[in-house]
């Protein structure tokens, strides 16, 4: 019965220290933009380096 006495101050503790980081985050904006991160990813496709020329970038070409 004593453990309990331990316990829920305990969880007490953890649920406040949890609401707290939950308060920093909404305040410093981490919830602010969240479609755009996972939309940036299917269209990066855009923003990738192209090669120049196909010939250049063949393995074979370096044997010849």
């Amino acid at each position: 019965m004593s453990v309990i006495f331990f316990l829920i101050p305990l969880s007490i503790l953890f649920a406040v220290a949890f609401l707290f980081a939950f308060i920093w985050s909404v305040r410093s904006g981490q919830y602010e933009d969240t479609t755009t991160p996972s939309m940036r990813v299917l269209l990066d496709e855009k923003l990738a380096a192209k090669p120049t020329s196909a010939a250049d970038n063949s393995p074979n070409s370096k044997l010849k």
